[in-house]
């Protein structure tokens, strides 16, 4: 009796426009099973999955770069045409290439569909968000469509649970043949011949509604509207701030409650050393104080997620366009900066989607001023410690407004800075911005709760390993060499980090900085919110109480002055980022002097606003 042997493995490239329901595919496809690296010797992203079909053949998906054409006019789109025609060194040619296009805007899209035809490879065209096209009368005769290209076409849902199974049952069955090869190549086709095509495939398949009542038309003429939308913009930034403090209260206390009893429990078991020392005093306190601050983490991810799934992020962009390129930067620098929010690291990265070099550097440049999430857990803290927590005119969370007021000051600083490159500039004409505005989409959870568990995990990750690593080397230079016999002073005074701190002092006393703090801003350079994690450690040698770990917020509001905690505040508005940013801005612009210029000039800044507002608290008093 013969047993049916499960078909041949697949590797299949998913590829489309921007906007296109793409990633949503490849997490419904994936789930979890996903893998997130960079290409060699780039810093574009690689998403990889894979899952096992029906049938049981074995299926590895590779989501690439969202482009436009195979004309590459970015970063993204090169590498995403190198790996569709096999030509990226140690990535394999896909045996099969999906396009994944937006069923309400063919018109758009079967342009790229159509170069990517051109290349000879086996393909199959997706019409995701079939549905939202048929509520608009769009009708899509997918037999013609497919006869009229030469591919397989299949229509998906990607946002519902079945919603990809007409491309799982075409994956489980024979790979279709590679489609004819016209006599153009890629590089050949014209925007003529393209429109045509496109024209007649659309005349051929598709049949548009007589009347569209849309309504992404309606939204749009409140939300792109030049006075209310960026009212709106506004509320829903200011909201997000507030959200970002009110919300994650509850959480937050609960961590810091298990942190605590952690603390007291493990104290308890180890004997009085060194031992003792670098579990409560190193380990609990400096992760703890770090681990404490990750609902808000994720709840400012949790706004950026859900405004991105939404559709509304590129009309923001659109709204904005007029006063960034007032600054010298244009609309397209708005999601890039927007990125650097959460991580600066990112939002440099996606300025490869800029393609004006000269917008491109100076959003580079101006990309670490705005407030990355690693910020947060300082400002969380010294907003805690020094900012009563009350409401304003009974409805506003004081601490959210300060919280909000550090954003914008990072926002405002940005735009100043591009307007002063600005006139550093051989060329200062201004570049429109072309771009399109997807449809509006109610964001699919399980997108969001997917994007919220990789943040999740990546900062944990980075606790786990970076700040695991320098709390442990910061205990070790915090309690050696041991002091001498019948010295009155803290151990801490007499360590590598003691003499550290001592002599950085010397330099940051105009602006207010003790010795504890300019110990905890070396290790700062590494990831930002190694410097709660440090103030925790440092305090907890100090002291003798072990539970200052969860203590630090009323032990520094106890010890320093509000000038010192508004000029710390001043200082992490404008500081470099961590060398992790230094290093991308040097791999994206390939220069030294790039990378230099942008940690003098920040360092600079940090420096002259912490000493104005230093000197400015001291005299109001």
């Amino acid at each position: 009796m013969s047993v049916a042997q499960p078909p041949s493995a697949l590797r299949i490239a998913l590829v489309g426009n921007p906007n296109c329901g793409k990633t949503a595919l490849f997490n419904r496809l994936t789930g979890s099973r996903q893998k997130v690296a960079n290409y060699a010797g780039v810093t574009v992203e690689r998403k990889e999955g894979h899952f096992v079909s029906p049938a049981g053949r074995s299926v590895r998906i590779l989501d690439l770069p969202g482009a436009y054409s195979l004309h590459a006019a970015s970063l993204d789109e090169a590498i995403t045409r190198e790996v569709c025609m096999g030509q990226r060194p140690g990535e394999p040619r896909p045996d099969l290439i999906v396009s994944v296009v937006d069923a309400t805007n063919l018109r758009l899209h079967l342009r790229f569909v159509l170069e990517l035809r051109r290349l000879g490879v086996p393909m199959v065209v997706v019409l995701n968000m079939s549905d939202a096209a048929a509520k608009r009368g769009i009708l899509i005769d997918r037999d013609a469509l497919s006869q009229a290209l030469g591919v397989p076409v299949v229509q998906t849902v990607a946002v519902k649970r079945d919603g990809a199974a007409a491309l799982i049952d075409l994956l489980d069955g024979v790979l279709p043949p590679a489609p004819p090869v016209p006599p153009q190549s890629v590089e050949a086709m014209s925007e003529l011949d393209t429109h045509a095509e496109v024209k007649r495939l659309l005349d051929t398949a598709v049949t548009m509604p007589t009347r569209t009542a849309r309504l992404d038309d309606a939204l749009d003429r409140v939300i792109l509207h030049p006075v209310a939308g960026l009212v709106i913009l506004a509320v829903l930034l200011f909201f997000m701030f507030q959200a970002v403090f009110s919300w994650a209260e509850p959480l937050m206390d609960g961590i810091e409650a298990g942190v605590h009893l952690a603390g007291e429990v493990v104290g308890g078991w180890l004997p009085a050393g060194l031992l003792h020392s670098l579990i409560v005093d190193g380990l609990i306190a400096g992760l703890g104080s770090v681990i404490v601050f990750l609902p808000q983490i994720l709840i400012l991810f949790l706004f950026i997620l859900t405004l991105e799934e939404s559709g509304y992020l590129p009309r923001a962009a659109f709204l904005l366009d007029r006063l960034m390129m007032g600054a010298g930067l244009s609309g397209r620098s708005f999601i890039p900066l927007l990125s650097s929010f959460a991580c600066a690291i990112p939002g440099i990265m996606a300025t490869r989607t800029i393609q004006d070099p000269r917008d491109r550097l100076t959003t580079i440049l101006v990309a670490p001023l705005m407030t990355c999430s690693a910020r947060l857990p300082v400002y969380a803290l010294l907003i805690g410690a020094f900012i009563p927590e009350r409401t304003v005119a009974g409805l506003f969370n004081l601490q959210g407004l300060v919280l909000f007021a550090l954003y914008v000051a990072g926002i405002v600083s940005a735009l100043v800075v591009a307007y002063v490159l600005k006139f550093f500039r051989r060329d200062r004409t201004d570049h429109p911005l072309l771009m399109e505005l997807p449809s509006y989409r109610i964001p699919n959870p399980r997108d969001i709760a997917i994007g919220l568990w990789e943040r999740a995990r990546i900062f944990l990750s980075r606790v786990g390993k970076v700040i695991l690593t320098l709390t442990v080397l910061l205990w070790f230079l915090a309690t050696f060499p041991s002091p001498p016999e019948g010295a009155t002073l803290p151990a801490i005074d007499y360590s590598f980090a003691g003499m550290l701190g001592r002599a950085l002092e010397h330099v940051f006393a105009p602006i207010g900085f003790n010795w504890q703090i300019c110990i905890a801003l070396v290790p700062g350079l590494a990831a930002r919110e190694v410097a709660v994690g440090a103030l925790a450690t440092v305090y907890a040698l100090s002291g003798s109480d072990d539970a200052v770990a969860v203590q630090l917020a009323p032990m520094i509001a106890a010890q320093w002055s509000l000038a010192t905690a508004l000029s710390l505040l001043a200082w992490y508005v404008f500081a470099p980022q961590c060398i992790s940013t230094l290093a991308v801005i040097r791999r994206e612009t390939n220069s030294w002097a790039v990378m230099a210029a942008s940690a003098a000039y920040l360092t600079g800044l940090a420096y002259l606003a912490s000493f104005v507002t230093y000197r400015a608290a001291l005299a109001f008093g």
